[in-house]
């Protein structure tokens, strides 16, 4: 049986408070009145009078006072039914809304594990559903903020641990000052200023801030120009990077400079972590979406490690050291960029033997 909409059950509980109001009045008047008039009738029986003026007279005064006695007991009768089924009806509509105001009181005091219960009527049980899916999502917001503020607090004390440690050895005279302390120096701050910026485009995004301006585009010569400059920064002894992508590729819809982010955020992570080798930029149609792939052939990633590889601050163990560098947040920010333009990311890897990442674009 199909449940009842709200608007449904409120019609039915006003027609059902009117006719409980009505079948008390006329119960009462059914039950009650025969018998005050007979009672009547019975009072008149003992009076001396038998003319019909007086019988009549007498009979439309008993019938008035008992219509009146029945009257009011039905209406007694009647307004406590309906008031008593309206104050059932209506605690039974409002629960749900009463839970809901308490709940945001404990969100509100910081209590964010409450959740609404499942309602029989479909328009409450929708707004529990959603209440719940926001609760979960503030719950979320709130984890990650936590999480965010301790991976910052981690990744800024090591840069600035080390530039204090050289500044103060340097103040006492413990060391003397070089071209090579200073560069120690330069890339920490570069390496601060790296992690602020970072920080500063993974905000945006996470909060829907990024502008985004998708156009029809075509891919080719943003590969083309990507493969040739990544190229030219490439040593003779390091990967090898190559394009695979069709003449006839489709146009998508994407904005330009992100698109361009996302590959210059793959391309380059691929750079990092492959020492020789390949590195292939592969593009294809499937369905209404291009998918462009990055595949290297470098350290790979641990099957215990993939599922985090999207996530703020991660970095695989190889990767802490210095000489791999890296913020740990690219590939967040380029998952959101993925998303926002109406793609997803995908990543296939398997350590010591490279990695896969794609994402598609839609067609236009």
């Amino acid at each position: 049986m199909p449940k009842l909409n709200l608007r449904s059950r409120l019609l039915l509980s006003h027609l059902l408070v009117m006719g409980v109001g009505l079948g008390s009045f006329i119960l009462m008047s059914k039950v009650y009145s025969p018998r005050l008039f007979v009672l009547q009738l019975e009072r008149l029986e003992q009076t001396q009078f038998f003319n019909v003026r007086s019988v009549r007279t007498y009979l439309v005064r008993g019938f008035e006072i008992t219509w009146n006695r029945s009257t009011l007991w039905s209406v007694g009768v009647g307004a406590t039914a309906a008031g008593a089924l309206s104050y059932w009806v209506a605690k039974r509509i409002t629960q749900p809304l009463t839970q809901m105001r308490e709940i945001t009181q404990k969100f509100a005091a910081g209590n964010l594990d409450e959740r609404m219960i499942k309602s029989e009527i479909p328009e409450l049980n929708q707004l529990s559903l959603s209440f719940n899916r926001m609760a979960e999502s503030i719950e979320g917001i709130e984890q990650r903020r936590r999480e965010l503020i301790s991976d910052m607090t981690h990744e800024l004390r090591t840069p600035l641990t080390v530039v204090r440690g050289y500044l103060e050895e340097m103040a006492e005279g413990q060391i003397q000052p070089s071209d090579e302390l200073y560069n120690r120096l330069i890339r920490e701050t570069r390496r601060l200023e790296r992690l602020v910026n970072d920080l500063q485009e993974l905000s945006k995004a996470e909060a829907g801030y990024l502008v985004i301006n998708p156009q029809p585009l075509n891919l080719r010569p943003l590969l083309e120009c990507l493969v040739a400059r990544f190229g030219d920064q490439l040593l003779e002894y390091g990967p090898v990077i190559n394009l695979d992508c069709p003449s006839n590729l489709p146009t998508v819809f994407a904005d330009l400079d992100r698109t361009e982010q996302i590959l210059v955020n793959l391309l380059g992570n691929a750079i990092r972590y492959t020492e020789i080798g390949s590195i292939t930029l592969k593009v294809w149609q499937n369905l209404n979406f291009v998918w462009v792939a990055v595949i290297d052939t470098g350290v790979g990633i641990s099957e215990i490690d993939l599922p985090h590889v999207f996530e703020r601050f991660w970095r695989g163990e190889r990767s802490r050291s210095r000489q791999w560098g890296g913020t740990g947040i690219g590939l967040a920010i380029t998952k959101r960029l993925v998303e926002l333009q109406g793609g997803k990311i995908e990543v296939e890897s398997e350590l010591g033997k490279g990695s896969i990442f794609r994402f598609c674009l839609p067609i236009t």
